[in-house]
């Protein structure tokens, strides 16, 4: 699933693509029964109020709350796109034949990879360019946000991690909100922290050197400083490499990140651990567990939990 980094990613692509452009179509294919009576576009009955109230409507912002995308117009209504497990949004040209968009055949190769075909979802724009969303397991939502509803949105959601007033102090805060849950669990909670998803928080863990497993009340204050830092680092670092794209993830051109280049412990099980201790190399292992439902990626010498 796309964590902050690479819905920051395609938040900024599309901050220098879209802005300024009115909307002239919508379309989707995504029809559930199971999402009958919802406010988003899986129900019809929605689409044809959301289609209806989008059109002919200016971008005037892009922007980002945890891991959705905020697609703000000129009435004041945001467009909210969550790219859940494996959704990926793109700008481009395409062409639309039998219910089947694919790439113009001048536009670039990227948009040609296989992950890029599974189309959902598309926006034409007055440039008769289009954003579309890929979504292989049409798990991903897209709805309409009103202007008075946006507050209670923010709400939902924990501070954002890479905020200038995201200090240790509100870090160890928001944690200490459940001291008997298990850290990598807690860090997830997106009531609790935006943004951190399975690759981050198994990356800031190995780098503090905590067990996934260990209890927030059982983090010592030198551990805790240790992973707010590692955590904001690892967000930044995948910011800077584009986001990370050993699964589906691609950016508004149809491009691979590269932060998967940069793994220390993420789907690197049975490997040797690369970190080094007082000048030598770890001696442990990378192993794998699940924990809360996800699977988590750990040393099995530099990441004991306090009751080892």
């Amino acid at each position: 699933m796309p964590e902050l980094p690479e819905v920051q990613t395609t938040v900024t692509g599309l901050s220098r693509t879209i802005v300024g452009l009115k909307i002239d179509d919508v379309w989707t294919d995504y029809n559930s029964p199971y999402f009958k009576g919802s406010n988003t576009i899986k129900d019809p009955l929605y689409f044809k109020y959301f289609k209806k109230a989008v059109l002919n409507r200016k971008v005037v912002g892009v922007s980002r709350r945890a891991k959705n995308i905020l697609i703000n117009l000129d009435s004041g209504a945001t467009l909210l796109i969550h790219m859940k497990m494996t959704g990926h949004v793109i700008i481009g040209n395409y062409n639309f034949n039998k219910k089947i968009w694919t790439p113009a055949p001048n536009e670039r190769k990227a948009l040609h990879d296989p992950f890029n075909r599974f189309i959902h979802f598309v926006i034409t724009f007055s440039n008769n360019k289009q954003l579309v969303l890929c979504d292989m397991r049409k798990f991903a939502k897209v709805t309409l946000i009103e202007n008075d509803a946006m507050e209670q949105l923010h709400k939902e959601f924990g501070p954002e991690p890479l905020n200038k007033d995201f200090t240790i102090i509100l870090f160890k805060k928001q944690l200490s909100k459940k001291p008997h849950g298990k850290i990598k669990t807690v860090l997830m909670d997106q009531s609790i922290i935006s943004g951190v998803g399975n690759i981050y928080s198994d990356e800031a863990l190995f780098r503090s050197g905590i067990h996934p497993e260990e209890r927030v009340e059982n983090i010592s204050d030198k551990k805790m400083l240790e992973l707010y830092k590692a955590t904001v680092r690892v967000l930044k670092k995948g910011i800077d490499f584009g986001g990370d794209s050993m699964s589906d993830y691609r950016n508004v051109n149809g491009e691979k990140g590269k932060f998967q280049e940069q793994h220390e412990v993420y789907r690197k099980t049975g490997l040797p651990c690369s970190i080094k201790i007082n000048g030598k190399i770890c001696k442990g292992i990378v192993q794998r567990k699940k924990v809360g439902g996800r699977s988590a990626h750990f040393c099995s010498v530099h990441q004991l939990s306090s009751k080892r």
